[in-house]
């Protein structure tokens, strides 16, 4: 789909959707600013803040040996080092890894925040549902999105699906979400709280969070979170988190290139 598109773009079908049901009001698929409900298929993540250099692993490791003398390091030439860097990616000495920090804005829906918060690695802090009134965007999952689960757990593997299920799954979640966002609104509308009304919405819903993580953290997150054919364990994630830590590793690989390429080379494990 590529990016996002407008519930009323979806023909008759979501003209009409509680008038299935009894007593109920015909769904109006705007909130009160006018914004139409929108779609989107794919997550934003955005760098807004980082100290996060090559060079900080090189000063971190340096004291083990140099003590006091490793403030010389602080603003060493990494490139000259980066058989260090790949010395304890290697030997899994992590700690190093540890002393930078980088801040991630991303919006994305929350069924990849719910996963991506199992990962107690990180400081975040979510939009409320309690304190604003939430905006009408959704995730449907795109055209290029593999939809059936072949396999047993462990051992499965994604496949495409037909173009009936493509079709099934984009009409069923635009036609659920204009609705309950419509729910969503008429009881604002009638003066009941935000968390009261808020309890309707599904899952697909976007939010948007501040993620703070080391490289360490994120290289655990990212070995969880990517699937990759060098890598040493596979990992299985759900496309929709992968599609997050894609863009974060693209982030870190700029700004760290030598711990990213260490990273890449042994495996993609964390240290």
């Amino acid at each position: 789909m590529g990016g996002a598109t407008a519930a009323t773009d979806v023909d008759a079908r979501t003209d009409d959707l509680t008038a299935r049901d009894e007593g109920s009001e015909p769904v109006e698929p705007t909130d009160p600013g006018g914004a139409a409900v929108e779609f989107r298929d794919d997550v934003s993540v955005e760098l807004v803040r980082s100290a996060a250099r090559d060079a900080d692993v090189l000063f971190a490791a340096r004291v083990s040996t140099k003590g006091e003398q490793s403030l010389d390091d602080v603003e060493a030439d990494a490139q000259r080092s980066a058989g260090l860097i790949n010395y304890l990616m290697r030997s899994r000495h992590g700690s190093p890894f540890e002393h930078n920090s980088m801040t991630f804005y991303v919006h994305a829906p929350i069924f990849v925040f719910r996963e991506l918060m199992r990962h107690r690695i990180a400081s975040y802090n979510e939009e409320s549902g309690r304190y604003r009134e939430l905006r009408p965007v959704f995730y449907v999952p795109g055209p290029e999105r593999r939809l059936v689960q072949e396999g047993k757990p462990g051992h499965y593997q994604f496949v495409s699906g037909t173009p009936e299920q493509h079709a099934l799954v984009e009409r069923e979640t635009r036609e659920q979400c204009t609705r309950a966002y419509a729910s969503y609104q008429r009881m604002l509308a009638a003066g009941v709280a935000r968390e009261v009304a808020r309890i309707v919405l599904p899952l697909t819903i976007y939010s948007s969070a501040y993620v703070t993580v080391n490289a360490r953290s994120l290289m655990n997150i990212l070995s969880l979170r990517t699937s990759r054919e060098e890598s040493a364990v596979p990992s299985y994630p759900q496309r929709e988190i992968e599609m997050m830590a894609e863009r974060m590793e693209e982030e870190w690989a700029r700004l760290m290139p030598l711990s990213h390429a260490a990273f890449q080379r042994n495996g993609r494990v964390a240290p």
